[in-house]
């Protein structure tokens, strides 16, 4: 859009460096309290090691989360075309105030769960993938961002939404999720109806809801050397969706 200027002007050309539209484009962050560690021990007897993923990892996982989109069933193209965009935007910091959880097993990348916060209030639930089968990796993963969110950084009200019939009833039947009224209120992804927690339901039911799902609780008492020992994060071998 061009519009002569309405007075005469000594510079007819303004310049700018990036440096100087960067701030305008980063979202500014808020605070956010640091997940610390959790182990928790799985029905095998294996310990998965949930920790913060770092940004360096994040090209790794994207190379991974590409072979996710390119498995049509139960959505996982949609799944994977999200994800990889959520973690091109953490990467490039377009995304504002993410936290990205993975669990690891044994070095290996076995859960993913991930989400931001739309104010101090409101935390958006992204997504929760396990990479690993039989071990409810994505039931304990998602137990962990909730915990995360209400436990950690004291947000009142959890927003999801679920784009495959297994998540909608697990997640949103199971825990007997209300939903906003549609089309007023639209979750992010994709404009579909947001199912939502508030702290209070999460006391009182949710919590203990995950759990039972999980069989175990967090530790978060994590000993030097399952710290050491999942340092590394590799990428499975595998796809399995």
């Amino acid at each position: 859009m061009r519009l002569d200027p309405p007075c005469e002007v000594s510079r007819p050309q303004v310049t700018f460096d990036v440096e100087e539209i960067e701030p305008i484009l980063q979202a500014p962050p808020m605070d956010l309290v640091p997940w610390p560690g959790a182990t928790i021990e799985l029905k095998d007897g294996r310990t998965l090691y949930i920790r913060e993923a770092r940004l360096e990892e994040a090209p790794m996982m994207m190379d991974y989360v590409m072979k996710v989109m390119q498995s049509p069933h139960d959505f996982y193209d949609v799944v994977g075309a999200r994800v990889y965009a959520e973690l091109a935007g953490w990467y490039r910091k377009r995304l504002k105030d993410p936290y990205v959880l993975v669990g690891i097993l044994d070095g290996e990348w076995a859960g993913f769960a991930n989400g931001r916060l739309m104010s101090k209030e409101i935390n958006i639930s992204l997504h929760t993938m396990a990479l690993m089968r039989g071990l409810r990796i994505g039931a304990i993963m998602y137990y962990a961002k909730a915990y995360y969110g209400f436990e950690l950084l004291g947000n009142e009200e959890w927003w999801a939404t679920y784009e495959s019939y297994n998540g909608w009833k697990r997640w949103g039947v199971g825990m007997a999720q209300p939903s906003y009224p549609w089309p007023e209120y639209q979750h992010e992804l994709g404009g579909a109806r947001v199912y939502y927690v508030t702290k209070k339901y999460w006391d009182v039911s949710i919590k203990d809801y995950v759990r039972q799902m999980v069989g175990a609780d967090l530790d978060f008492d994590v000993p030097d050397e399952i710290v050491n020992a999942n340092e590394t994060m590799r990428l499975p071998d595998e796809v399995m969706v």
